[in-house]
């Protein structure tokens, strides 16, 4: 977490800078605000929680309170500080970006695995942002302020994304994205012999309740955003599928959401479990070459494959594709050899 002025103590907070704001869920039990926030922040401390609100950076409901204040059901949770968030103070980086296409209108950009797409909280440089602003002049800016970016992938998704250079394209391209005729299949290694051949998963996804770093499904609707995603097995590796998956809509990771819902987490997905040994065998053999495959793709298994959309100028429609990654080829090629002699 940033950290804050002393002297914050008895300021208002429309003179502030919003850094994080949360709604306390309908079945929150009552929890200190500094564990409250340390389940909620990514790669924050309990003790610069607590410097914070000695600070009197954390807000309740629109008053400052203490580290020992116990968040409720209903209350709404703001971290506020004197300065603006760091990810508005954009820096161009000379930055390697792989670009596979280029115009007057846009770029599309293969974006490799570990690469934030645009500066966050823990992640203020390094990004495909701040290497953007160093290749480009003038980019236009979303509804979030982030410079050319029309959509996102994940920092540890590798493939595919469009960048538009004009407001024009910006606006085109966003249109597309909202009204469901841009193309995007990604391709996914995931745990288990995936049952059918093809489906849909169609349920909404959100935040999750607990765990404001995850999202998760909400088959009833009744929360979330609706969330569509189309799958068809490529390969089947006895304990793991490599599946196509084509999204209808682009919600915060969709797939990696939709698939652990169907039962299958992608391979190496820390954040949703897919980094534990989910099926196979318990002999030490099978461990250590799971373990090895791991380390041979140590991030979710997924790629943003293939990229189709309507040129906002032209109005031909392009498609892209990029190539699987060496990481995740070989992770496959090691399953399919372990498949072989089973």
């Amino acid at each position: 977490m940033p950290e804050g002025p002393a002297e914050m103590e008895g300021s208002s907070a429309e003179d502030l800078y919003e850094h994080f704001k949360f709604a306390a869920a309908a079945g929150q039990e009552p929890l200190r605000v500094d564990k409250y926030l340390l389940n909620f922040i990514e790669n924050a401390t309990r003790n610069k929680i607590q410097q914070a609100a000695k600070q009197g950076n954390i807000w309740v409901n629109g008053q400052q309170v203490k580290q020992n204040y116990k968040v409720k059901a209903g209350d709404l949770v703001q971290v506020l500080f004197a300065h603006p968030p760091h990810e508005y103070l954009l820096t161009p980086e000379d930055l390697p970006v792989d670009i596979v296409y280029e115009d007057d209108e846009l770029l599309v950009v293969n974006k490799a695995a570990g690469m934030v797409v645009h500066p966050g909280h823990g992640n203020y440089s390094g990004t495909l942002v701040n290497a953007l602003l160093h290749h480009f002049e003038n980019l236009p800016r979303n509804a979030q302020q982030r410079p050319g970016l029309v959509h996102r992938i994940d920092k540890d998704t590798s493939g595919l994304l469009v960048v538009a250079k004009t407001e024009e394209a910006m606006t085109h391209l966003a249109r597309q994205f909202f009204e469901k005729t841009s193309e995007r299949e990604y391709w996914a290694l995931v745990w288990g012999d995936v049952e059918e051949d093809q489906g849909t998963i169609d349920c909404a996804v959100g935040r999750h309740p607990k765990n404001r770093l995850q999202m998760t499904c909400f088959p009833e609707g009744d929360q979330g955003k609706s969330a569509v995603t189309h799958y068809k097995v490529i390969d089947r590796m006895r304990y793991v599928s490599l599946v196509s998956c084509t999204l209808e809509t682009g919600r915060t990771h969709q797939i990696r959401v939709h698939m652990k819902y169907l039962g299958h987490p992608l391979f190496n997905d820390t954040r949703y479990g897919g980094d534990q040994i989910l099926k196979g065998t318990h002999f030490t053999k099978y461990k250590q070459f799971v373990e090895n495959a791991f380390q041979v793709l140590p991030r979710q298994a997924l790629h943003a494959r293939t990229l189709g959309f309507e040129h906002p100028k032209t109005g031909e429609f392009l498609r892209f594709e990029a190539t699987i990654p060496e990481d995740m080829t070989e992770g496959i090629a090691k399953w399919k050899k372990y498949a072989q002699y089973q």
